[in-house]
């Protein structure tokens, strides 16, 4: 059921300014190529980020679905990590710490959109027309169907539901990147899969995939 990541998009985030030249090849460890990213090589940001840009997007991507806004996040994403680079202890730790900004900054799209929603049923008249979505012949009947439902999920639900489910994270990896206990996960995820099956039950596109995954049960 995981989508496609979608095909891989031209990099233009800012790199830092440096006044050298770096010759010698980049370093293949995260701790050394963040030391050379701290010291200001932006050819090291650059590798950075080419070294990553697919995780966050296919991240971004199972929790958004097919969005429109996923380059601009991509670029906030990283732009936030250049900028708190110099707070990450565990250079270890950095594919994680980078997709807990990436679902930092899904989540408050999620929330900007539903506020947009509701103001935009008090006052339609008053308000630009929004983006249009991507077209949905490039995606399936049953991810349509599941983003359609995952929109009517409260925002924590969804988010770490289509961690679990759709990108296929680990319990721990999803409490992980969404800074959460893994306790405070589980319960979330007991009440998306809840939710998820009573709005999905009605689904033909879906019927099938909740009898395969024993979903129902």
């Amino acid at each position: 059921m995981a989508p496609h990541s979608p095909a891989r998009r031209a990099r233009s985030t800012n790199p830092p300014s440096s006044g050298q030249v770096l010759r010698l090849p980049l370093p293949e460890s995260d701790q050394a190529l963040i030391a050379l990213v701290l010291g200001g090589s932006a050819k090291a940001w650059r590798e950075l980020v080419e070294r990553y840009a697919d995780d966050v997007e296919r991240l971004l991507y199972r929790i958004l679905g097919p969005d429109p806004d996923i380059e601009d996040l991509m670029q906030e994403v990283f732009l936030v990590a250049l900028g708190s680079l110099h707070r990450l202890r565990e250079p270890s730790a950095l594919r994680s710490w980078l997709g807990g900004i990436a679902v930092r900054k899904a989540k408050k799209l999620i929330r900007k959109r539903t506020r947009l929603r509701f103001i935009q049923f008090m006052a339609p008249s008053d308000l630009p027309e929004t983006a249009a979505a991507l077209p949905s012949s490039e995606v399936s009947e049953a991810l349509r169907a599941t983003y359609g439902i995952l929109t009517q999920l409260p925002v924590e639900e969804r988010i770490a539901f289509a961690l679990r489910h759709v990108d296929g994270m680990d319990l721990t990896e999803v409490a992980t990147v969404m800074a959460l206990s893994l306790a405070t996960v589980k319960r979330r995820l007991v009440r998306a899969h809840e939710h998820f099956v009573e709005l999905a039950r009605d689904s033909d596109a879906l019927s099938g995939f909740l009898a395969k995954e024993g979903f129902g049960r």
